[in-house]
């Protein structure tokens, strides 16, 4: 018997490089506006002159990853690296 499975993103841990604006609170808001997503979480990491580094906890089902990174980076944040990822089938 063929499995229909399919995968699904669940949780995605990622380190982010954001300028001060804008906040935190504003990015939360606007990753949480992403198809699948139902919880963020965003903790600053480092302060710089203009910029801060930011770990960003990203939790639901099936969300895009490519909209996701499309919404941070229309913010001004670039996407160091993917620490963690969670998926599984639905």
């Amino acid at each position: 018997m063929l499995s229909s499975d399919r995968e699904v993103v669940c949780k995605l841990v990622l380190d982010v490089l954001k300028p001060h604006n804008p906040s935190i609170v504003d990015l939360a808001k606007s990753i949480l506006k992403v198809a699948g997503v139902k919880h963020v979480r965003i903790s600053v990491q480092e302060v710089d002159v203009n910029t801060e580094t930011v770990k960003i906890v990203v939790e639901g089902e099936g969300f895009d990853f490519e909209k996701l990174k499309k919404v941070i980076e229309n913010l001004g944040a670039v996407i160091h690296s993917i620490d963690e990822v969670v998926i599984r089938k639905v």
